[in-house]
């Protein structure tokens, strides 16, 4: 039995052990894997941050550059005369520095404010083509259409175009269009469209960003294969079309994790609007991960190791108490078998007795009964002396003290069994205090005591009128036999918080200490009733009377000339018991 205690604690303790690990482990990765993954997004959040920030200072310039553009006086001039034929004429020379190649250019091209073409919009709109191809960059036909505007716009738009580049392959240009306003009338008359080279967002930023350019629903990104670039230029355009607020998200691209984010270029322009999308590859992510795997791996294993070995030490060293226990209750297991059948030997012998002292009880009430009746007619006799009728008198007298001893033996032997049953009644313990003290006061007696007594007109308990009636007379007998001449009993009855508490006090020697605990035993007299008639009955049949009232009866005190019993039973005022009680 120890040895599987010890198993099975040795059993739990590793399953705990291994449960708390296993979850410590599993909490642990799942923060360490959580906080690599904010760094990477806030690595990959302040990239995008400052390309856009980059861009926005970008267009910011180009707008200014534009503006600083259309309000050159030989542009306005030809405008506003109508000299149509001479306004590239004169744009040419006006914006020079922007479209021709050179070392200057070049320092412009590097600073993304080298121009590739520029046209004129009248006030509807409407592209004004050139009357010359050459100084104003090449565009086709259905390109220069993608320049027009609305009537009336008075704001710079932003925006962008697909275009063939000298090798034949598709490329975009960035547009600004700048309005131009007539000095005289305040009304736009007409606009200046720039195309500049953008600024690369196709392929690798640092930190492993690639960028590409979402236009008219199509994506174009360098450094991604076909299939790759297809699958990302429609997940972007499902997204647009579901008006999704643009977030970094992961996305599978060509097998390995990434990190995708879009924004459009050119919010509120009336050209098409224009997205970038850039991806961040997440493989260092993996690759921190898989280190962060095996790091709280191998720091688990050691955990778990270090766990089994504490629980097979606690299980040994809490077992040990067990199997102590464990030899402690096979002893108490045996000895309580030999208790057991001593016990029963004893209640047996309980039973027995009893039954001895109810039928001994009850066959000598007749022999008496018998005695008496021949002492009495013995008495009747006319030719007796007064010596004779003395004592054929008392031994009358001593009958009826023989009768009352054993009809207290027939009840005692009835509450031992168990068969004394009483039918609660609500009783006026007022009526039964003053007959039995009536009864006190009728006996003669050498003593001349003094009666005292404290109680209201009617206290109502719960109760059998005969045995309450034996026991006061029990009560008031003992404080009349162990007083002294002159002396006084005093009587107190008070309701208190759903009981009915009787005192009876006398005067007289006190009870030794030592006998105290014992006076409510049978047969037991203390040392002060040596030289007084009785058998010690009295007030044991009391206390088994209140008790079987369920109530009580003790000792207060009995100290210095006082003796003081207290009794307490129930209210008629609480609820009677089904019944009666036993």
């Amino acid at each position: 039995m120890a040895a599987s205690f010890r198993a099975k604690l040795l059993l739990a303790m590793m399953l705990v052990v291994a449960a708390i690990t296993a979850l410590s482990l599993y909490f642990a990765e799942r923060n360490l894997v959580a906080a690599v993954e904010q760094d990477l997004q806030r690595e990959f959040q302040g990239e995008l941050d400052a390309m856009h920030h980059v861009q926005e200072l970008r267009h910011a310039a180009l707008v200014e550059r534009c503006r600083a553009l259309v309000r050159r006086s030989r542009i306005h001039a030809a405008l506003e005369d109508n000299a149509l034929d001479l306004l590239y004429l004169s744009a040419r020379d006006e914006l020079r520095d922007l479209m021709e190649e050179g070392e200057e250019s070049k320092e412009q091209s590097e600073s993304a404010l080298h121009a590739e073409f520029y046209r004129f919009l009248d006030r509807h709109g409407a592209v004004i083509s050139p009357a010359r191809a050459d100084g104003v960059g090449d565009l086709l036909p259905e390109e220069e259409a993608r320049l027009r505007l609305a009537p009336g716009v008075s704001t710079p738009q932003l925006g962008y175009i697909w275009h063939r580049d000298a090798d034949d392959a598709s490329a975009y240009d960035e547009i600004v269009s700048t309005p131009i306003v007539s000095g005289e009338s305040g009304e736009t008359i007409a606009s200046l469209v720039l195309g500049f080279v953008p600024d690369a967002p196709n392929g690798p930023r640092s930190a492993g960003i690639k960028s590409g350019l979402l236009l008219d629903g199509r994506l174009q990104i360098e450094g991604l294969a076909e299939p790759a670039r297809a699958a990302l230029e429609a997940e972007v355009n499902r997204a647009i079309a579901a008006h999704e607020t643009p977030r970094a998200f992961d996305r599978e691209i060509e097998g390995a994790p990434h990190l995708l984010f879009y924004k459009q270029l050119n919010p509120g322009s009336i050209y098409p609007p224009a997205y970038e999308v850039s991806i961040y590859p997440l493989h260092e992510l993996h690759d921190r991960r898989q280190h962060l795997r095996w790091q709280v791996l191998g720091a688990g294993a050691l955990l778990l190791l270090a766990g089994l070995l504490a629980s097979n030490y606690l299980a040994v060293r809490f077992a040990r108490p067990v199997e102590t226990l464990a030899v402690a209750s096979e002893e108490h297991r045996a000895q309580r078998v030999r208790a057991e059948a001593a016990l029963e030997l004893t209640s047996e012998e309980l039973q027995r007795a009893a039954r001895f002292s109810a039928d001994a009880s009850h066959q000598l009430k007749t022999p008496v009964s018998v005695l008496r009746a021949g002492l009495e007619e013995l008495l009747a006799e006319q030719n007796l002396t007064p010596e004779k009728c003395a004592a054929i008198s008392a031994l009358i007298h001593q009958t009826y003290r023989l009768s009352g001893v054993i009809e207290d033996l027939l009840l005692l032997s009835r509450l031992d069994a168990g068969r004394l049953k009483i039918d609660f009644s609500a009783v006026n313990l007022t009526q039964l205090i003053e007959a039995a003290l009536d009864d006190l006061l009728a006996q003669p007696g050498e003593f001349a005591l003094a009666v005292e007594t404290d109680f209201p007109p009617a206290l109502m308990v719960s109760g059998d009128k005969g045995y309450l009636s034996l026991l006061l007379q029990n009560l008031l007998e003992n404080a009349r036999k162990y007083n002294r001449p002159g002396g006084c009993v005093r009587l107190s009855a008070r309701e208190e918080a759903g009981s009915v508490v009787l005192t009876v006090g006398n005067t007289g020697r006190a009870i030794p200490p030592a006998a105290q605990p014992h006076i409510f035993e049978r047969f037991h007299r203390a040392g002060v009733g040596e030289n007084v008639p009785g058998y010690g009955l009295g007030l044991n049949l009391a206390r088994e009377l209140a008790r079987l009232h369920q109530g009580d009866l003790r000792l207060v005190t009995s100290a210095d000339d006082w003796t003081e019993f207290e009794a307490r039973f129930r209210s008629a005022s609480q609820p009677l018991p089904v019944g009666g009680a036993a």
